[in-house]
C-alpha cells in the first residue's frame, strides 16, 4: 500500500490549495465510511435485536465494542502518528476495517458480531487522528480550522447515510451484504489516500527548537488545560455521540412510539441537522477566533445550552421525538472545537500525541454512556418502573453526569496557551 509514491509536497511546511483540497478530500472519503460505520448500528437495532435475540445491555455493549476498539487503539496511533506520519498509520489501520466489515457479514452469534465490531472499531480509529496530525502542520490557521470543522461535518454525513439509506437498502440486500458494501468503499478511499496524501516528514526537532524535550504521553496528561477538557470530552462530548449513534434511535421507538422506518427518518433529520452545524462551525470559526470568540469560551457558553435541552428532553418523555434529540446534538456541537483546541497547545511533536489521548477520552466515554444507559435501562425495568420511566431514569443518570463535568471545566482556571 504505502509503496505508492505521493505527490511532491512541502514536508513539514504547507500545502498548495490544490494539494490540501485533494488530500481533505482523501481523508474525508474515509471518515465518511467511518462515521457510517459508527453509527449505523442505531438503524439495524431493530433487525439485529430480532435476529439475536438481544437484551438492552446487548445492544448497548454491541454499539459500545466499536468505540471500545477505537479507545483501545489511541495511545499506540498517537506514538505512530508522531513517528511515521498519517498516510503510512491510516493506511495499516484501514486494513483491519476492511477485515471487521467482513467479519461482521459473516457472524452467526452475539460473540462474532461483538469481535468484529471491536475489530472494526480498531481499524477505523486513525480516520480523524490522522489527518488532524496531517493538517496541524500542512494548513494555515484559518484553514486549520474550518477543516476540523469540515471533517465533523463529513462525519456527520456518514451518520447521515447510515439511517435512510440503509432502512431503504435493507429489504433489497439484507444487512450482511450491507457489510460487503462498505469494505468495498474502504479500500477505494485506501487507494485514494495512497495515491494524493503526502509523507509527512517526522525526523527532527520541532520547528524552531534548539533542544527538543522527548515526545511522551506524561507531558499530555499532565497538562492542566487537557485535564480541564478531559471529563467533558468523557461524558458530554462521548454521551452526546452515544445518543447520535444508537439511543436517539431505541428512544423514538420506545418511547415516543416510531416505527422502525420513522425513527430510521428521524435518525437521518438528526444527522442531517448535524452536518449543516458542523458546516456552520467551518464557515464562522476562522470569522470568531479574530474576535477573540475561541474553543474555551464557546464550550463554556455551549455546554449549558445542551444541559438544558438535556433536562427539557428527559422531563417531556413520549413528546420527546428526533427535533428534540437533534437540538440536544446541535446544542452539544461546540464541543467538537475542543479537539482542535487540545491538538494546538502542545509542541509538533506532541501533536498526534495529544490529538489520540484526547480522542481516547470521548470514545471511552461513548463506550461507558452506551453501555452504561443499557445496562440502566435494564436495571429500571427490573426494579418495576415501566419502559418510559425506565429511558428517562437512565438519561437522568447521565445528565447528573454531564453537570458533574461541567463543573468540573469551571473549576479549573486556566486557558489554552494557543489562544
Amino acid at each position: 500500500m504505502t509503496a505508492i509514491a505521493p505527490p511532491l509536497a512541502a514536508l513539514n511546511g504547507r500545502l498548495d490549495r490544490k494539494t490540501g483540497a485533494l488530500v481533505f478530500l482523501a481523508f474525508a472519503a474515509a471518515y465518511f465510511c467511518s462515521a457510517l460505520l459508527r453509527a449505523i448500528t442505531a438503524t439495524l437495532a431493530p433487525v439485529l435485536t430480532q435476529d439475536f435475540a438481544l437484551h438492552a445491555r446487548d445492544l448497548g455493549l454491541l454499539a459500545g465494542g466499536y468505540f471500545l476498539g477505537f479507545a483501545a487503539t489511541q495511545l499506540p496511533l498517537g506514538r505512530w502518528l508522531d513517528r511515521y506520519g498519517p498516510r503510512r498509520v491510516i493506511l495499516w489501520f484501514l486494513a483491519l476495517a476492511v477485515l471487521g466489515c467482513l467479519a461482521f457479514s459473516w457472524a452467526s452469534s452475539f460473540a462474532g458480531l461483538l469481535a468484529a465490531r471491536v475489530l472494526v472499531g480498531m481499524g477505523v480509529s486513525a480516520c480523524l487522528m490522522a489527518p488532524l496530525t496531517g493538517y496541524r502542520r500542512w494548513f494555515d490557521g484559518a484553514t486549520l480550522l474550518r477543516a476540523n470543522s469540515w471533517m465533523l461535518m463529513t462525519g456527520s454525513l456518514g451518520m447521515l447515510a447510515s439511517t435512510l439509506p440503509v432502512q431503504w437498502l435493507m429489504p433489497l440486500t439484507g444487512w450482511r451484504p450491507l457489510f460487503w458494501m462498505l469494505a468495498a468503499l474502504i479500500v477505494l478511499a485506501m487507494a485514494a489516500i495512497a495515491c494524493v496524501v503526502p509523507d509527512l516528514n517526522v525526523a527532527g526537532p520541532d520547528r524552531g527548537s534548539q533542544s527538543p524535550k522527548p515526545a511522551t504521553y506524561a507531558e499530555v496528561w499532565g497538562n492542566r488545560y487537557f485535564q480541564k477538557m478531559a471529563p467533558l470530552a468523557l461524558f458530554n462530548y462521548g454521551g452526546m455521540v452515544a445518543i447520535q449513534t444508537l439511543w436517539a434511535g431505541p428512544w423514538m421507538i420506545r418511547v415516543a412510539g416510531y416505527t422502525p422506518l420513522r425513527a430510521a427518518t428521524g435518525l437521518f433529520y438528526i444527522n442531517a441537522s448535524m452536518l449543516l452545524t458542523f458546516w456552520s462551525w467551518g464557515m464562522v470559526n476562522p470569522w470568531l477566533a479574530r474576535r477573540g470568540w475561541h474553543a474555551t469560551r464557546l464550550i463554556g457558553g455551549g455546554v449549558p445550552l445542551s444541559l438544558l435541552v438535556l433536562a427539557v428532553n428527559i422531563g417531556a418523555g413520549e413528546a420527546t421525538g428526533w427535533l428534540g434529540w437533534a437540538l440536544f446534538c446541535m446544542s452539544s456541537s461546540t464541543l467538537g472545537l475542543a479537539q482542535l483546541a487540545v491538538g494546538m497547545a502542545f509542541r509538533d511533536a506532541l501533536a498526534g500525541r495529544a490529538l489520540s489521548a484526547y480522542n481516547l477520552m470521548i470514545f471511552a466515554g461513548v463506550f461507558v454512556v452506551q453501555w452504561g444507559i443499557g445496562l440502566a435501562l435494564d436495571g429500571f425495568r427490573a426494579a418495576g418502573l415501566s419502559q418510559v420511566a425506565s429511558f428517562q431514569a437512565a438519561m437522568a443518570v447521565f445528565l447528573c453526569c454531564c453537570i458533574a463535568s461541567y463543573a468540573y471545566f469551571l473549576s479549573v482556571k486556566v486557558d489554552n496557551p494557543a489562544s
